[in-house]
Protein backbone atom coordinates (compact mmCIF):
# COMPACT_ATOMS: atom_id res chain seq x y z
CA UNK A 1 0.00 0.00 0.00
CA UNK A 2 1.53 3.16 -0.77
CA UNK A 3 2.02 5.98 1.77
CA UNK A 4 0.47 9.82 0.21
CA UNK A 5 1.80 12.67 1.75
CA UNK A 6 -0.19 14.73 4.19
CA UNK A 7 -1.67 17.47 2.10
CA UNK A 8 -1.39 21.01 4.44
CA UNK A 9 -3.38 23.70 1.64
CA UNK A 10 -5.83 23.40 0.12
CA UNK A 11 -6.61 24.18 -3.80
CA UNK A 12 -8.33 27.54 -4.29
CA UNK A 13 -12.24 27.50 -5.19
CA UNK A 14 -12.74 28.17 -8.60
CA UNK A 15 -15.75 31.20 -9.09
CA UNK A 16 -18.09 30.11 -11.96
CA UNK A 17 -17.64 26.59 -12.50
CA UNK A 18 -20.65 25.53 -11.43
CA UNK A 19 -22.08 23.78 -7.32
CA UNK A 20 -19.46 21.54 -7.96
CA UNK A 21 -16.52 23.59 -7.15
CA UNK A 22 -17.61 24.61 -3.88
CA UNK A 23 -18.32 28.18 -4.24
CA UNK A 24 -21.97 27.89 -5.35
CA UNK A 25 -23.86 28.65 -8.30
CA UNK A 26 -25.50 31.72 -9.27
CA UNK A 27 -23.65 34.55 -8.15
CA UNK A 28 -20.59 33.16 -6.71
CA UNK A 29 -19.67 35.35 -4.50
CA UNK A 30 -19.53 38.50 -6.33
CA UNK A 31 -23.08 39.61 -5.29
CA UNK A 32 -26.01 40.34 -7.20
CA UNK A 33 -25.70 44.09 -9.20
CA UNK A 34 -23.22 46.12 -10.02
CA UNK A 35 -20.12 46.90 -12.31
CA UNK A 36 -17.59 44.11 -10.20
CA UNK A 37 -20.24 41.67 -10.30
CA UNK A 38 -20.23 41.69 -14.44
CA UNK A 39 -16.99 42.01 -15.67
CA UNK A 40 -13.77 43.33 -14.90
CA UNK A 41 -13.03 47.02 -14.69
CA UNK A 42 -9.68 48.12 -16.61
CA UNK A 43 -6.94 48.63 -14.87
CA UNK A 44 -6.57 52.39 -15.74
CA UNK A 45 -10.04 52.92 -14.77
CA UNK A 46 -10.91 55.92 -11.89
CA UNK A 47 -14.00 56.45 -12.05
CA UNK A 48 -16.08 59.06 -13.83
CA UNK A 49 -16.23 63.01 -13.31
CA UNK A 50 -13.08 62.25 -10.73
CA UNK A 51 -9.85 64.02 -10.40
CA UNK A 52 -7.79 64.54 -14.02
CA UNK A 53 -6.87 60.87 -14.52
CA UNK A 54 -3.36 59.18 -14.09
CA UNK A 55 -2.98 59.04 -17.47
CA UNK A 56 -3.50 63.19 -18.25
CA UNK A 57 -1.60 63.62 -15.44
CA UNK A 58 1.87 61.61 -16.79
CA UNK A 59 4.03 63.50 -19.03
CA UNK A 60 2.88 62.18 -22.85
CA UNK A 61 5.34 59.08 -23.75
CA UNK A 62 3.97 57.51 -27.53
CA UNK A 63 4.17 53.98 -28.18
CA UNK A 64 4.69 50.39 -26.91
CA UNK A 65 6.91 51.45 -24.43
CA UNK A 66 4.43 54.05 -22.37
CA UNK A 67 3.83 52.52 -18.96
CA UNK A 68 7.34 51.08 -18.58
CA UNK A 69 9.92 52.62 -16.40
CA UNK A 70 12.96 54.20 -17.98
CA UNK A 71 15.80 51.52 -17.57
CA UNK A 72 19.13 52.14 -16.00
CA UNK A 73 22.74 51.38 -17.25
CA UNK A 74 24.53 48.51 -16.05
CA UNK A 75 26.65 48.79 -12.95
CA UNK A 76 30.46 47.84 -13.36
CA UNK A 77 32.12 48.23 -9.78
CA UNK A 78 35.99 49.05 -9.78
CA UNK A 79 37.09 45.52 -8.37
CA UNK A 80 35.91 44.01 -11.87
CA UNK A 81 38.19 46.17 -13.52
CA UNK A 82 41.11 44.42 -11.61
CA UNK A 83 40.93 41.35 -14.07
CA UNK A 84 41.72 43.85 -16.68
CA UNK A 85 45.72 44.09 -18.05
CA UNK A 86 47.65 46.98 -17.08
CA UNK A 87 47.60 50.16 -19.51
CA UNK A 88 44.14 48.80 -21.68
CA UNK A 89 41.67 51.23 -23.11
CA UNK A 90 38.54 50.45 -21.49
CA UNK A 91 35.57 50.25 -23.60
CA UNK A 92 32.14 49.00 -24.18
CA UNK A 93 33.54 45.77 -26.46
CA UNK A 94 36.61 45.76 -24.10
CA UNK A 95 34.11 45.17 -21.25
CA UNK A 96 32.28 42.23 -23.16
CA UNK A 97 34.74 40.56 -24.72
CA UNK A 98 36.44 40.42 -21.38
CA UNK A 99 33.04 38.92 -19.90
CA UNK A 100 32.40 41.73 -16.92
CA UNK A 101 29.16 42.53 -19.20
CA UNK A 102 26.36 40.49 -21.65
CA UNK A 103 26.12 41.82 -25.04
CA UNK A 104 22.68 42.34 -25.46
CA UNK A 105 22.35 43.85 -22.04
CA UNK A 106 25.25 46.39 -22.82
CA UNK A 107 24.10 47.35 -26.01
CA UNK A 108 20.37 47.59 -24.55
CA UNK A 109 21.00 50.13 -21.29
CA UNK A 110 24.56 50.93 -21.41
CA UNK A 111 26.86 50.81 -18.91
CA UNK A 112 28.25 53.02 -16.37
CA UNK A 113 31.67 52.70 -14.11
CA UNK A 114 30.87 53.47 -9.58
CA UNK A 115 33.72 53.93 -6.99
CA UNK A 116 32.68 50.81 -5.31
CA UNK A 117 36.11 48.98 -4.58
CA UNK A 118 39.84 49.41 -4.99
CA UNK A 119 41.63 49.81 -8.61
CA UNK A 120 45.74 49.12 -8.52
CA UNK A 121 46.44 49.03 -12.18
CA UNK A 122 47.02 51.87 -14.57
CA UNK A 123 43.31 52.06 -17.54
CA UNK A 124 42.21 54.19 -19.69
CA UNK A 125 38.54 55.05 -19.67
CA UNK A 126 36.38 55.31 -22.43
CA UNK A 127 33.04 54.63 -21.01
CA UNK A 128 30.59 56.95 -18.63
CA UNK A 129 32.01 56.78 -15.15
CA UNK A 130 31.27 58.41 -11.89
CA UNK A 131 32.99 61.06 -10.29
CA UNK A 132 34.33 59.38 -7.51
CA UNK A 133 35.79 56.46 -9.31
CA UNK A 134 37.10 58.69 -12.14
CA UNK A 135 39.73 59.86 -8.71
CA UNK A 136 40.34 56.82 -8.00
CA UNK A 137 41.30 56.10 -11.75
CA UNK A 138 43.23 58.87 -11.75
CA UNK A 139 44.95 58.22 -8.52
CA UNK A 140 45.95 55.20 -9.70
CA UNK A 141 48.18 56.61 -12.72
CA UNK A 142 44.86 56.27 -15.07
CA UNK A 143 42.93 58.73 -17.28
CA UNK A 144 39.63 59.14 -17.77
CA UNK A 145 38.57 60.46 -21.26
CA UNK A 146 35.93 63.59 -21.47
CA UNK A 147 32.54 63.48 -22.54
CA UNK A 148 33.46 64.82 -25.80
CA UNK A 149 35.88 62.12 -26.54
CA UNK A 150 33.44 59.49 -25.79
CA UNK A 151 31.15 60.12 -28.42
CA UNK A 152 33.86 60.00 -31.19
Amino acid sequence: MRQLPKIVSRGKKRLGRGYGSGKGGHTVGRGQKGQKSRGSIGILFEGVKMKKSLIKRLPLRRGKGKFKAKSKPIIIKMAYLEILPSGSNVTLELLISSGIVDKKDAEMYGVKVLGDGEIKKKLSIAVPISKSAAKLIEKAGGKVASESEKGK
